[in-house]
């Protein structure tokens, strides 16, 4: 009888919430040798379309919009947690947003070997220069400067170039339970929000991956990066 193979150590980011964007920054900068030897996996609120593919193929989004007492208390926390770390935050406005724009191209990223520099850039494009994300000609400009292509990274959103992997992703979102973000997992054990990094590193460190080489993407330099919530935001 053959032993079922475990999943490895996963990393569930989303482009839009604060808190995961401060956690990618703890996680390259503090600890590269476990960001070079996960899985960096999105987690996004899918549109109706996102959504319907999401249905299709068995899953469900387990989300919900925070309320406005939550909210507040986010614009406070992150101003706190930012100002740590040596960072100012420039609050975007996000009128009718749509993150399928922002997520999608994140799969052309990884198909061309620089998944977490794009994770990176669109961290810094929204959180430090307070920019909408949701506009797809940003996010092209900023896939470019990453050396993608800007025309393949407008076509992936609105056509079905991206659509199995979307989906897979999200259904990975359902199956994992993951219910905010910054969301990892190694093993049997789940850790939520920026405040339980280190255990996860712990976690993962103990399980000897971080020996693996880094996938393509991945930085592995030394302690130094820059890019939610004690707890997490989602």
């Amino acid at each position: 009888m053959t032993a079922r193979r475990r999943p490895p150590p996963r990393f569930y980011f989303n482009l839009r919430s604060p808190y995961s964007w401060l956690a990618v920054t703890d996680l390259v900068h503090g600890y590269p040798d476990v960001a070079a030897s996960i899985e960096w996996r999105p987690f996004w609120e899918p549109g109706e379309r996102d959504l319907r593919w999401l249905r299709a193929a068995g899953g469900e989004f387990p989300y919900a919009p925070m309320t406005k007492d939550k909210h507040l208390y986010i614009l406070q926390d992150v101003k706190r947690l930012a100002a740590e770390r040596g960072r100012t935050v420039h609050w975007p406005v996000d009128i009718e947003p749509r993150w399928e724009v922002a997520h999608h191209p994140y799969f052309i990223a990884r198909r061309h070997g620089c998944a977490v520099d794009y994770v990176r850039a669109m961290g810094r494009t929204r959180w430090e220069e307070g920019r909408d994300i949701s506009d797809i000609e940003v996010v092209a400009a900023c896939a470019g400067g990453l050396g993608l292509d800007p025309d393949e990274v407008r076509a992936c959103v609105d056509a079905e170039v991206t659509r199995g992997e979307a989906t897979e992703a999200l259904l990975d979102v359902y199956r994992d339970g993951v219910f905010g973000v910054p969301f990892c997992i190694a093993g049997r054990e789940k850790f939520w929000g920026v405040d339980r990094l280190d255990r996860f590193v712990t976690a993962v460190r103990a399980t000897g991956v971080t020996e693996v080489a880094s996938p393509a993407g991945v930085p592995g330099s030394p302690p130094g990066f820059d890019d939610g919530h004690a707890g997490g935001c989602g």
